[in-house]
């Protein structure tokens, strides 16, 4: 399975676009948005996916009533646990405890956001995926990830 991920797209219309182009070009299965997708309007773009998506909420969300709603369920608080392909995958906003949820032991994938910052390690028997801002407001620098399970191998992506 081919998963696209995505975060802190920060109402960045023409990079979501640019993500989901990609995405779709590479024929993902799913996508799954790590929270700050921020307005409502923003999530219009995602409609253009080939694939179903999931995400969860960020902290900088804004009319979060009507982005849940808009969203018909696939936005979610978090944290958000996914099963793919017998593969215990988790996904949160914030950086915290990443260290120790992968020392846990109970997930193969923990997927975050929130830093702006690309990390992609593995912690033990866990691999950390944070794909960095898609909007590139803080770093200059827009980019997203391609997932592949099983294995789990993951590349990075310029938008």
């Amino acid at each position: 399975m081919l998963i696209g991920v995505l975060s802190d797209t920060h109402d960045h219309l023409d990079n979501i676009r640019k993500a989901v182009e990609l995405f779709n070009k590479r024929n993902v299965d799913m996508v799954i948005h790590a929270g700050d997708v921020v307005s409502p309007f923003a999530l219009d773009p995602l409609e253009a996916l080939n694939a179903p998506w999931r995400g969860i909420l960020g902290n900088n969300e804004g009319e979060i009533p009507y982005l849940l709603e808009k969203a018909q369920g696939r936005i979610q608080s978090p944290p958000l646990e996914l099963e793919i392909e017998g593969y215990m995958v988790l996904v949160k906003h914030f950086h915290h405890y990443v260290e120790e949820l992968a020392a846990s032991g109970r997930y193969e994938l923990i997927i975050y956001g929130h830093t702006h910052r690309i990390q992609v390690e593995k912690m033990g028997s866990t691999w950390v995926l944070n794909p960095g801002e898609a909007c590139g407001w803080l770093t200059g620098r827009a980019t997203v990830a391609l997932v592949k399970i099983p294995p789990i191998k993951i590349e990075l992506l310029d938008l």
